[in-house]
């Protein structure tokens, strides 16, 4: 099942918060083909966690970017190998799962290293590089890679040694094991009384029968033998070849490959992959092994799906998201958003708050938000319209309050004013914080500029953080590559709001609002920035156009 992850604005209000948590609730009860999870691209502002906080409910989770990234691509549910496993049995499953490489697990599942095709090629020529290989024996994969059973096992289960087999006459084949210069080798042979009388007197690690179906067959007494004697089905060239594949993959894998994060960027682990002969990488997650990436998994590169809620333009939402594809738009906001390669549902509407739209929604579905999804909703409605006092607010906002009030058993004029006895307040806070947690920008007749929203009990006070606010704003216009910076300071009780502004005269000059000195302007009945103060800003800059 796709992820759809729905996302209010940068530095999000409680319209935003509540409306994209509320509408993946929605999302998730009319479609069942897709995931829908609300995040947030920024923090929480007090409002915002006092609320979830009271209903027992999680927030949206913080998601910095939507870049696509390695976990978007990763391959947690394949096939896998213990080290003890055959080279046989990794060959089978690169076949039968069309794979090109394999994580090596220990019997605690943690990750050991890699298989690939690479290993398995330097494997096969690797014998050709010596006169006699030296094997890796595993006794219990006999079974696994031969036909038969065993008919004596030895308890030293795992050793090196070369392979001989005794087909050869008896004077030769001895010649032969003594050039080994002492070294026993795993025989392979019939019943050859000569060949298994040498190989018992002289404790051979291994013997491996051939053309012997059952035990019954035998005719030798191998009482006196300490090692495994195993009987295979097969004949003897058939049985050599099977046996070499029983070497562990322990023995060629590769356990120095680079390692890569799930948080590693899509384009970087591209880079790093295809830059060198490895046919894969391990991904990790918190120093935990979480699956593989291989080349195939780079073909094509992922797209994260959003819907946007509370804004519509590039520039106030997560980062990354060009490189996203845009289901929806919920917003009440003025339209500016990009262009988008497919058509896609938009709901837009000059009423006071998100979450009156996402309420709408459900009532168009038929379906009751709950009591606490009520409480939400209610809650975004009455923050955003600042308790139905800012001009914004309209009949249908109204309507809305009307309607979740009851079914969140809220008085709503009481819990509107509990929603604000939580607004920040400027002591309880640093500058910068305050500057930036509700930071709009703009770009508008060739001037950038960002405006900043805070409500604050009284403005009584507001002389003892000016000069930091005012630093605030100025560092923030230098980092962000601003012309202009302002932080408008609501009091909500009593309507009114002192606007903040850094040095920007040709324009602040022109305001129509009382001007207290070059850097404060008192604003009486101002409540909304973006349907009071933004449109006093932009006729501002028309009017020096």
């Amino acid at each position: 099942m796709s992820k759809v992850y729905i996302t209010g604005h940068k530095n999000p209000d409680m319209d935003s918060i509540c409306s994209a948590y509320m509408y993946a609730q929605l999302k998730n009860k009319v479609d069942h083909s897709h995931e829908y999870i609300p995040i947030r691209c920024g923090g929480l502002n007090s409002q915002s966690k006092s609320l979830f906080e009271r209903l027992g409910l999680t927030p949206p989770l913080l998601m910095k970017d939507v870049y696509p990234k390695v976990v978007d691509i990763l391959q947690p549910d394949i096939a896998t190998l213990c080290e003890s496993d055959p080279v046989f049995m990794a060959m089978d499953k690169i076949l039968d799962f069309t794979v090109s490489i394999l994580p090596v697990l220990s019997q605690d599942g943690s990750y050991k290293g890699l298989v690939s095709i690479n290993e398995i090629s330097d494997f096969f020529i690797s014998e050709h590089k010596t006169n006699r290989p030296m094997y890796d024996v595993y006794v219990n994969n006999f079974e696994k890679v031969l036909s038969g059973v065993f008919y004596k096992r030895s308890v030293k289960e795992r050793f090196t040694a070369p392979v001989m087999v005794g087909a050869m006459p008896y004077d030769i084949s001895i010649k032969r094991i003594e050039e080994l210069g002492g070294t026993r080798p795993l025989l392979i042979v019939g019943q050859r009384i000569d060949m298994l009388e040498y190989a018992v007197k002289h404790d051979f690690p291994a013997i491996i029968l051939t053309g012997v179906e059952t035990p019954e067959d035998i005719s030798f007494d191998f009482s006196t033998y300490g090692g495994t004697v195993f009987l295979s089905a097969h004949d003897t060239a058939e049985t050599t070849r099977l046996l070499r594949l029983s070497t562990p993959v322990s023995s060629i894998m590769k356990k120095e490959y680079p390692q890569i994060s799930e948080e590693a960027l899509f384009d970087d682990a591209k880079k790093m992959l295809l830059g060198s002969e490895l046919r894969g990488l391990p991904v990790f997650s918190k120093g935990k092994f979480s699956g593989i990436v291989s080349r195939r998994s780079f073909i094509e590169k992922p797209k994260k799906k959003l819907i946007l809620v509370d804004h519509n333009e590039a520039s106030q939402s997560v980062m990354g998201i060009e490189s996203a594809e845009i289901l929806e738009i919920l917003d009440h906001h003025r339209f500016g958003a990009d262009s988008t390669r497919n058509p896609i549902y938009i709901a837009a509407k000059p009423v006071g708050s998100t979450c009156t739209i996402v309420y709408q929604h459900f009532k168009q579905a038929g379906i009751d938000p709950g009591k606490d999804g009520a409480a939400l909703l209610l809650a975004g409605i009455l923050a955003d319209t600042i308790l139905l006092k800012s001009p914004t607010a309209t009949d249908q906002d109204w309507a809305a309050i009307n309607e979740l009030a009851p079914r969140a058993g809220l008085d709503w004029q009481e819990f509107g004013r509990e929603l604000f006895s939580n607004v920040s307040v400027l002591s309880n806070n640093d500058s910068s914080k305050v500057v930036n947690q509700d930071l709009k920008l703009y770009s508008e007749f060739g001037v950038k500029f960002g405006i900043g929203q805070v409500e604050v009990v009284t403005l009584d006070n507001i002389s003892e953080f000016k000069e930091s606010l005012l630093a605030a704003l100025e560092k923030v216009r230098v980092e962000k590559a601003l012309d202009w910076t302002m932080l408008l300071v609501t009091d909500v009780m009593k309507e009114e709001s002192l606007l903040l502004s850094t040095e920007y005269s040709k324009v602040t000059e022109k305001f129509l609002y009382k001007k207290n000195d070059d850097s404060e302007f008192y604003l009486p009945g101002i409540l909304s920035r973006k349907k009071q103060l933004l449109p006093e800003v932009l006729r501002v800059l028309e009017d020096l156009n």
